[in-house]
Formats: structure tokens, C-alpha cells, sequence
């Protein structure tokens, strides 16, 4: 741990995607025009929500918190790596890196957390049916949504906490377009061993039971409206498989990046940019389009808007 004479690292040099300039131009027009098309539909998605009584329902609050904790999530890496596409030395700060580390974790966290809350009102939802009104009351949304944001702060810390008091002498270079915990502590100089133990158990393996559970849960609960008797059961099982696909979404990539959190795999890039940018978008747009109702209640809203500013 000791670092007399040595030089301590005041930033990091993030290598990027590409080192070809046609190629960071390309890369640069098409994740802009995915975040600029995709973007809004999230914000639409929770107008649509907050402004529809239809939709006055704990699915669609917890679908709504999922929109704004992913428009949240993809601004934390997205707008640096848009800029560094036309920056000629891609750096950043010691302090910015630690930031950034830190609300990638708060927020991914917080989303894990909250498609725990959704399998839970899934659960009452078919398994409770009669007191499915009195028990997802509105207070408790509040307090699971809370919780949520919770778990991925406490998640959050735990990382930080450990990688802001490593010594960092060189070299500083990161193969990757933002900073993270399995490639900033490779640069410490010092017996890291430990501290990535530490960090797998409080990403990947955590990670990798809760992907675990969820799944479980939800093949569980296709089998009970599989073999019940119960109205409104198909659209119940279309919502369980919506579920469904956004855990495997969601938790794919994560998985991929922290369970090998510390080996350098040919497909690490490419599955974070996935991961930080595109799924986290998708996410919300795939709840939408398997929704008729909610489909319905925005194309009211878009209505409305354009028909107002007619008058």
C-alpha cells in the first residue's frame, strides 16, 4: 500500500471503441440518433403513466420508475463517450471516474431492486387476486420503490468505499469508454486480491442469485396460471413473460461483465455498450409494446397534445 516516490494518477486515459476515426464518426451518429429516438418514448412512457387514470395501478407506477431510473442509467457513461468520439485525448478525472463508478452501480442497483418489487406485485397479483387492492396499497409502492433506491445506494457505497482509498501510480490507461470497478482496480498499485473477491460477491454473485430467484419466481408463477382457473390468466402470463424477458435483458450482460469480473473477455466492449446505453432504453419499450393499454394510452396523450396546440 505504500506509494513513496511514485507519481499518484490524477486521471484515467480511456482507450475507447475504436481508435479508427471513420469508425468513432459512425458509432457516433448512430448511438446518437438511438438515444435521441429512444429517449423520448421513456419521458412519453411516463407522462403516459402519471397522466392516464387507466393506468392508476402498481404495474404501471413500478413501470414508470422503471423508465425514469433507465433514462437516469444512460445518462451517467453515454454523453462522455458521445464527446470523447471527437476528443483527440479521451481522459478523465480521477474524481470524475470514482463519480461515474459510483452512479453506474446506484442506479443498475436500484433497477435490480426494483424488478424484485415488480415480481413481488406479480405474486399478489396472481397469487393474491381478492386482496390484491388492499395489500399493494400506494404507501407500500412508495416503500418498495424506496427500498429499491436504497439497496442500489448501499450496493453503490460498498464499491466505492473500497476503490476511492486505492493507490493509483500508473500506468493509467482503461480499455473501455467509461469507468468501472473491474478494470479500475487492475490499475492499483497494490495486492488487489481481496478487494476483488469483495467486489465479486457484491456484484456478480449477488447479480447471479437474484437473476436466480426472479427467474424462479416467474416460471413459477406461468405454472400456477398454467394449471388455475382464473379470469384475465392470459394477460397475466403475457406480463409474466414480459417480465420475463426484461430479467434476462437486463441481467445477461451484467452477468457476462461481473461474474468474470476480472478476466478480459473478447466481448466486454460490445456487451457494456449494450448494457449502459442500449437495453437499459429498451427496457421500458418492451413492457409498452406487449401492452395494449398502455399503447392506447399514449397514442390518447399524443392525441391530445397535437390537438390542443390546433386550438
Amino acid at each position: 500500500m505504500e506509494t513513496e516516490n511514485k507519481t499518484e494518477v490524477t486521471e484515467f486515459v480511456l482507450l475507447g471503441l475504436s481508435q479508427t476515426r471513420e469508425v468513432q464518426h459512425f458509432l457516433f451518429f448512430l448511438f446518437l440518433l438511438f438515444y435521441v429516438i429512444v429517449l423520448p418514448v421513456n419521458i412519453l412512457i411516463i407522462f403516459t403513466v402519471r397522466g392516464d387514470p387507466q393506468l392508476d395501478s402498481p404495474m404501471y407506477f413500478f413501470l414508470a420508475n422503471l423508465a425514469f431510473l433507465d433514462i437516469c442509467y444512460c445518462s451517467v457513461t453515454p454523453p462522455k463517450m458521445l464527446a470523447d468520439f471527437f476528443s483527440q485525448q479521451k481522459t478523465i478525472s480521477s474524481r470524475s471516474c470514482i463519480a461515474q463508478l459510483f452512479f453506474l452501480h446506484f442506479l443498475g442497483g436500484a433497477e435490480i431492486f426494483l424488478l424484485i418489487a415488480m415480481a413481488f406485485d406479480r405474486y399478489v397479483a396472481i397469487c393474491k387476486p381478492l386482496h390484491y387492492g388492499t395489500l399493494m396499497t400506494k404507501m407500500l409502492c412508495w416503500v418498495l420503490v424506496g427500498a429499491a433506491w436504497a439497496g442500489g445506494f448501499t450496493h453503490s457505497v460498498i464499491q466505492v468505499v473500497f476503490v476511492v482509498h486505492l493507490p493509483f501510480c500508473g500506468p493509467n490507461e482503461l480499455d473501455n469508454f467509461f469507468c468501472d470497478v473491474t478494470q479500475v482496480i487492475k490499475l492499483a498499485c497494490t495486492n488487489t486480491y481481496i478487494l476483488e473477491f469483495i467486489m465479486f460477491v457484491n456484484s456478480g454473485l449477488v447479480i447471479f442469485i437474484c437473476f436466480i430467484l426472479l427467474l424462479i419466481s416467474y416460471v413459477v408463477l406461468l405454472i400456477r396460471l398454467k394449471t388455475g382457473i382464473s379470469r384475465g390468466k392470459n394477460k397475466a402470463a403475457s406480463t409474466c413473460t414480459t417480465h420475463i424477458i426484461i430479467v434476462f435483458v437486463m441481467f445477461g450482460p451484467a452477468i457476462y461483465i461481473y461474474c468474470w469480473p476480472f478476466c478480459s473477455l473478447p466481448l466486454n466492449k460490445v456487451v457494456a455498450v449494450f448494457h449502459t446505453m442500449v437495453f437499459p432504453l429498451m427496457n421500458p419499450m418492451i413492457y409498452t409494446l406487449r401492452n395494449r393499454e398502455i399503447l392506447s394510452a399514449m397514442k390518447r396523450l399524443v392525441l391530445q397534445y397535437f390537438l390542443g396546440r390546433g386550438k
